[in-house]
C-alpha cells in the first residue's frame, strides 16, 4: 500500500518556504525592507511595540526575527543559530535594539557578528533621544550607526 503524503511532506515544506521567500521579495519590490531585529530577550515587550508600529501599511520596514530566551551555550544553540542565520540571510538589514540590557546578551553579539559576516548593513536603534550607555562591543568594533527609533525608517530608506 502506497500511503498518501501528509500535509507536512518535504514537497509541501519546500513550497511553503518558496511562498515565504516570494512574499519577502514582493515586499522588497514595494519599497519595504525586510529587517532582522536583534535584541536582548529582556526587552521583548519594548520590541513588540516597535513591531506593532512597523505593521503600519505606510511603514517602509517589516521585521523578521527569532526571539530566543535560551542561553547561547545551550544544547539547542546550534539549531537556533542555523535558524537565525537563515533569518538574517532573508533580510536586507539587521537592526539592533539598544537598551541597558543589550550589552549583556551574548546572542546580540553573535547576531551582529553573523550579520556582518553575511555582508548585511547593521543599524543600532534606541528609544528616546539618547543612546544608552554600555553598548555591545560589536557596535563599537564595527563602527555601527545608531539612531533614535523615530529616525529608523528614514535611515533604512536611504540604504541601497
Amino acid at each position: 500500500m502506497g500511503g498518501r503524503r501528509g500535509p507536512s511532506s518535504i514537497g509541501d515544506l519546500k513550497a511553503l518556504i518558496e511562498k515565504a521567500k516570494e512574499e519577502l521579495r514582493k515586499g522588497e519590490k514595494e519599497g519595504r525592507k525586510n529587517i532582522f531585529i536583534s535584541f536582548a530577550y529582556e526587552d521583548i515587550e519594548d520590541v513588540n511595540l516597535l513591531r506593532a508600529q512597523a505593521k503600519n501599511e505606510k511603514s517602509p520596514i517589516e521585521f523578521n526575527d527569532w526571539s530566543v530566551s535560551e542561553p547561547i551555550d545551550s544544547e539547542r544553540a546550534p539549531y537556533i543559530k542555523q535558524k537565525i542565520r537563515d533569518r538574517i540571510a532573508q533580510s536586507s538589514v539587521t537592526v539592533v535594539y539598544l537598551s541597558t540590557n543589550t550589552s549583556k546578551s551574548r546572542w546580540v553579539e553573535w547576531e551582529i557578528d553573523e550579520s556582518i559576516r553575511q555582508g548585511k548593513t547593521v543599524i543600532g536603534v534606541f528609544p528616546g533621544s539618547s543612546c544608552p550607555a554600555g553598548l555591545p562591543k560589536a557596535i563599537k568594533q564595527y563602527n555601527i550607526t545608531c539612531v533614535p527609533w523615530g529616525k529608523l525608517a528614514d535611515t533604512i530608506s536611504n540604504i541601497k
